[in-house]
């Protein structure tokens, strides 16, 4: 199974967000034999790109971001989601040395060459005020020369002048696709680095999208022609636009997100 598909104007990596999943043993992804530690190595038999998501509960260490890298092949790409005391559990006065460590822990990945992006990713809470415009503005600033990626959850980021200033400083907007409720961040095929598009799957679990509960907001199996809205008009659409684009499935109840990746995978390597 290759993860990697040429489309339109460049490569599109497809993987799943975080890949360290218990429930994925049980569902038939891992062999039941599979430890914690061997499941990276697995991982990337299937897929050539996971976006790390351990970086949001817990500061990246530097020396276990390099072990992480010799446990994946050469060639393998990583993205990796910033800390949560970035995003959603903010200090006013603390937060320049949260980027700081954070920007530490990751420089292996840095160094290697095998980070694509870092992710922003907002909480709904996060809506578009003058305060909330300023700290994006500053964290963004604190990134500079790193590429970003920013994800909001909030339909009032969905704004033309904040995609233009997005496409100004070259950060890469993340299309959503998740349910279609008030005030959640719309699904858009738009695209504001020409270096990168940015794509997350959280699936369309209306019912248990604010229960609280992930394992019951991020259940959902996709169907192949809800993927196919993808593989056939807004991916293609967002790859004329980009030099390279990057899919992640973060539906990993009961395994569906590997699942559903390899469908994707298989639908664009089809599509017309």
């Amino acid at each position: 199974m290759g993860s990697n598909v040429r489309h339109s104007v460049g490569p599109i990596r497809v993987g799943t967000s975080g890949y360290s999943y218990a429930e994925w043993t049980e569902a038939g992804f891992y062999p039941p034999s599979a430890r914690a530690g061997e499941m990276l190595a697995f991982y990337a038999r299937h897929f050539g790109i996971t976006e790390l998501n351990y970086t949001w509960y817990q500061m990246p260490k530097a020396a276990s971001v390099e072990r992480l890298l010799h446990l994946a092949p050469d060639g393998f790409r990583f993205t990796a989601k910033l800390t949560r005391t970035l995003t959603h559990e903010v200090d006013p006065g603390g937060w320049r040395g949260q980027a700081a460590l954070y920007r530490a822990g990751i420089a292996p990945l840095v160094q290697s060459g095998r980070l694509t992006a870092l992710l922003a990713q907002f909480p709904p809470g996060f809506a578009r005020d003058p305060a909330r415009r300023r700290y994006l503005a500053e964290l963004l600033d604190e990134f500079q020369g790193l590429t970003l990626a920013v994800e909001f959850r909030h339909a009032s980021w969905a704004a033309d002048r904040v995609f233009a200033e997005l496409e100004r400083r070259r950060v890469a907007l993340v299309a959503v696709d998740a349910p279609a409720l008030p005030g959640l961040f719309p699904r858009l095929d738009a695209v504001t680095h020409p270096g990168l598009f940015y794509i997350r799957f959280h699936g369309r679990n209306a019912r248990g999208w604010r229960s609280g509960d992930m394992q019951k907001q991020f259940d959902y199996d996709y169907r192949d022609e809800e993927l196919r809205e993808w593989a056939d008009g807004l991916i293609p659409r967002m790859a004329a636009r980009a030099a390279q684009g990057v899919v992640f499935f973060n539906n990993h109840v009961r395994g569906q997100a590997p699942r559903n990746a390899a469908q994707l995978i298989r639908l664009l390597g089809t599509a017309s």
